[in-house]
């Protein structure tokens, strides 16, 4: 490793490297002897003179040396045996991969930092008792052309190259695709390409008890059609689709000419579609499980069914990769016993672990550049360094304030409290530069915290985020030049700062931006982070057995909090030292990973011994909005976001659709592609929406297209269904809106289907008009969805279904965050109204149900909170939440405050209409100066 000119690398001193001679292996380490040679036998690109055999050369190779190593180990033999020597003069070992044979399948050893003694090849071999094993050296070949157009193609659909590396450190996203193949290619390998091609869209929760009162004797009717043809059938609702399709042909066996079916076919060579849709009835699922069934019998519809013919399977094969597979060891960097330097000679250590540096982490602050200076001449400028877990700040450092020129220069090193052995994986190195005039900026030494009044007054301008460990778990070393974010002030995209600031990719427009020059200390071998063994931990049975009832008590009314109730001191304490108690209760494990001090690796090695004894987390039943808690910014170690993705995978396709908003938020590579993609059997990213088969065939009715007048001028835009069995005439209705945060409505509505409006309980318009004197419908109708919330499971237990062909009245569910812009607490326009108090009976019922799912609301909003939503960017909007849905008081208490609102907004009732009927005239006066 080069190391700098100016700068020492960092060493042990000699009386340790005497020590470390005069120490013998002790414990496990004795049998992990740096000195274990492993026989391989490498297959050279090059053949013998005498014939087309492979050249082989046999290496001892050492245990604890890495890949990189090892290749050029084999590339100084060939150098010196092979009869092709100028071959291997005139390419080196990086045009070249190592891969290996594993039932039948070829593996690259990929990363090139993995320590040899971790690599899944041996292990393999191992197994098969063959030694030595044999890995083949093969030259890299530029990518095909099918390959690069096919990366265009994929560019295109994502509106992002993922090849663009010029905003990243490191290989770290091909790392990562290269890893995913693997697990990719065991999902199709395993899927039944039958259920794939036709995926059906059922569920196994048992049915709601309204809609089991609209099926009689458990018989369903549905219409079968073929060609012209229809045929109406009774089915038993546990009957599954083979069942039904057998019946029916028993039932049509005189009769196939009439339904155009040939004779020489039967039940098998058919299956159920719904009419007008890409949606199949297929499996061993009752019917009365599948979805559309379901969404027939709530809406009183008839089930009309077609008899098609299956898709071919062939249209869903997944195009073979020209990558070799890696395994899942690549990366894997070994335990701290194989790593640690003690008992070890100088010569023998290759890679060292994290955990044997006992000295502090520092950065040295090189400077800053700005290709344009402000225009205000008269400013200081300072770097503000912090190293930080999630939101946890660790430690935090300043330097000195200087002017703010084109170029500032430091060069001082700022030593932090954090040791590196401590440093956990995850943790990031904020770089942010504050600006201000001289006064206000005037400080202590460099080294020291800032006062709050110094920092209060200095502005934050610039910031950018480096991992300290990278994705391979190796401590990052060296000199890095790093383009910041700028803060983009009090715009629209203000509110998307606190979301940026985790982010670790740098501006990738290098030649506007400003940029920091570090440097981190250099070592003469890689540092990297061991793998946490399990070991037992003695404390936990005797620290249970010891908790006083007193205590107790305490605990569990901490645990009982909504999420938004602060943690203090105190309560982190007591959760931490009665861990093993805490661990008891599911409910309390967002609050106790929080308690976490992630910033002493003898902590996070006691974290991790509870996650092993999780027993009672895998037995309980799956709570959404619990487990999406350990998925938020809060928690970024791997572990304990893993035990939530696993959880989650339990989820059935229509839930994960119900809270895709938030999964796709979380920013989480691993939770996107194993929740979203691999458990469902998908094979790529791309491919998200073809999980739930929702294709739409339709042709474009230009003459119903519109540009509507909101600000954003989004297109309406209406299409007719080109599937020939579609029994409907009515076009299918989509808006297509460009930039704007349509985050902020899918939060509301929380992607519901079939014009659903899910009501979140912030702030509800209902507007109800008299027509036709049918005001009792309204609310007939109002007390069939409060009976349907209050019958079905979440997220449906706020779902609020809206018939757009209601004449008798319209109710309308609307959530609007932006309170500042309303005079009365829920929008209520009222005309006139008869039987007001049955009305008003129904919505506090509905109120008081929505109650019961407060902490789900709660969560669901606070994993937005970091998105940039500029109406949701702080705690204090969610807040509001808990003050509309009264939390803390007894339902008597709630229900008679909810009824005050409703008396409030029947008094304040005209400002609201006078409100709406502002918005509509901007409304239309925008749209006519859009059109001219």
């Amino acid at each position: 490793m080069e190391l700098e000119n100016d700068e020492q690398p960092v060493v042990l001193r000699e009386d340790n490297r005497r020590r470390r001679r005069r120490m013998k292996p002790r414990g496990s380490a004795a049998s992990l002897s740096s000195m274990e040679l492993i026989p391989i036998e490498f297959v050279l690109p090059t053949s013998q003179r005498t014939s087309k055999t492979p050249e082989t050369v046999l290496l001892h190779v050492a245990s604890h040396g890495n890949v990189e190593q090892m290749k050029a180990q084999v590339w100084l033999r060939a150098l010196e045996i092979s009869v092709a020597a100028d071959f291997y003069h005139r390419l080196d070992p990086n045009h070249f991969l190592l891969l290996y044979q594993k039932k039948g399948q070829w593996y690259e050893i990929y990363d090139k930092y993995q320590v040899v003694q971790t690599l899944d090849c041996l292990r393999y071999w191992k197994v098969l008792h063959r030694s030595p094993g044999q890995i083949h050296v093969v030259q890299r070949h530029s990518p095909s052309e099918e390959t690069l157009a096919f990366q265009r193609q994929l560019t295109a659909l994502m509106g992002y190259d993922v090849t663009d590396v010029s905003n990243v450190h490191d290989d770290e996203l091909e790392f990562t695709r290269r890893r995913l193949v693997t697990p990719r290619m065991a999902e199709v390998a395993g899927r039944d390409p039958r259920l794939y091609a036709m995926h059906p869209w059922v569920t196994s929760k048992p049915l709601p008890e309204y809609l089991l009162k609209k099926i009689t004797n458990n018989c369903i009717f549905i219409v079968i059609h073929r060609s012209t043809t229809s045929q109406t059938i009774k089915v038993s609702a546990d009957d599954t689709p083979g069942i039904i399709l057998q019946s029916f042909f028993t039932k049509m066996a005189k009769k196939k000419s009439l339904m155009d079916i040939p004779e020489s076919q039967n039940e098998q060579d058919f299956v159920l579609r719904v009419c007008g849709r890409d949606e199949y009835l297929v499996g061993e699922t009752p019917i009365k499980n599948f979805q559309w069934v379901r969404h027939c019998l709530k809406n009183g519809e008839e089930i009309h069914l077609v008899l098609d013919t299956p898709p071919d399977p062939a249209q869903d094969e997944v195009r073979k990769e020209e990558w070799p597979l890696v395994d899942d060891c690549t990366g894997v960097t070994g335990y701290h016993e194989q790593l640690t330097i003690h008992g070890k000679d100088h010569e023998s250590v290759f890679t060292v672990s994290l955990w044997d540096c006992d000295r502090k982490f520092r950065v040295k602050i090189r400077g800053i550049d700005i290709p344009v200076l402000p225009r205000n001449a008269d400013l200081t400028v300072l770097v503000e360094a912090n190293i930080q877990h999630g939101q946890q700040v660790l430690c935090q450092r300043r330097t000195s304030p200087k002017p703010f020129t084109e170029e500032v220069l430091w060069n001082v090193w700022l030593e932090f409290s954090i040791k590196i052995k401590d440093l956990p994986k995850g943790a990031l190195l904020n770089l942010q530069i504050f600006c201000g005039k001289a006064p206000a900026l005037s400080g202590k030494a460099s080294a020291e915290t800032p006062s709050s009044e110094s920092k209060g007054k200095a502005q934050l301008l610039y910031y950018v985020n480096l991992l300290l460990i990278d994705h391979r778990f190796l401590l990052r070393h060296g000199e890095y030049v790093l383009h910041m974010w700028q803060i983009s002030g009090k715009g629209e995209d203000h509110g998307s700062f606190s979301a940026d600031k985790l982010t670790s990719a740098t501006n990738p427009d290098k030649e506007n931006s400003m940029s920091i020059s570090i440097l981190l200390d250099n070592y003469c071998h890689p540092i990297a982070l061991p793998k946490h063994r399990p070991t037992p931990d003695p404390e936990g049975d005797r620290v249970r057995a010891e908790m006083p009832n007193q205590l107790r008590k305490q605990l569990e009314a901490i645990i009982a909090t909504d999420p938004l109730n602060p943690l203090t001191a105190e309560d982190k304490e007591l959760l931490w030292h009665f861990r093993y108690e805490s661990l008891r209760h599911p409910k309390a494990y967002p609050k106790l990973f929080s308690s976490v001090k992630w910033g002493k690796q003898e902590i996070v090695a006691k974290t991790y011994q509870l996650l092993a004894k999780r027993e009672v987390w895998d037995q309980s039943a799956l709570d959404v909005g619990l487990t999406m808690q350990l998925l938020d910014c809060n928690f970024s170690d791997e572990n304990v976001r893993a035990i939530a993705v696993q959880k989650l995978e339990s989820l059935e396709d229509d839930d994960v659709l119900h809270y895709l908003l938030q999964l796709v938020q979380v920013g989480d590579a691993c939770v996107i592609h194993r929740v979203l993609f691999f458990a469902r059997g998908c094979t790529s990213p791309q491919c998200v929406f073809i999980v739930f088969r929702k294709h739409l065939t339709a042709s474009l009715q230009v003459e119903k297209c519109k540009v509507m007048a909101s600000k954003k001028k989004p297109l309406w835009l209406e299409f007719k269904c080109a599937d020939p069995t579609a029994l409907s005439n009515e076009t299918i209705g989509i808006i297509f809106k460009h930039g704007d945060d349509l985050r902020q409505d899918m939060l509301i509505l929380q992607n519901g289907n079939n014009h659903h409006i899910y009501t979140i309980g912030l702030m509800q318009r209902i507007d109800i008009k008299q027509h036709s004197g049918e005001v009792d419908e309204v609310i007939s109708q109002l007390k069939q969805k409060l009976e349907n919330l209050q019958n079905s499971s979440l997220p449906e237990s706020f779902r609020v279904p809206y018939d757009p062909g209601l004449k008798a009245g319209t109710l309308v569910c609307h959530v609007n965050s932006n309170t500042a812009r309303w005079s009365s607490p829920y929008l209520v326009t009222i005309t006139t109204i008869t039987a007001f108090s049955s009305f008003q009976d129904v919505c506090a019922k509905a109120y008081l149900a929505l109650r019961h799912h407060t902490n789900l609301l709660i969560i669901l909003f606070s994993m937005m909170l970091m998105t940039g939503m500029p109406q949701l960017t702080s705690k204090e909007d969610i807040e509001y939440i808990r003050d509309a849905l009264t939390v803390g008081k007894n339902e008597e208490d709630a229900k008679k405050y909810f009824l005050d609102q409703i008396e409030v907004c029947r008094d304040k009732g005209w400002t609201v209409q006078f409100n709406w009927f502002l918005h509509l005239v901007l409304g239309i006066k925008q749209g006519e100066k859009h059109s001219a």
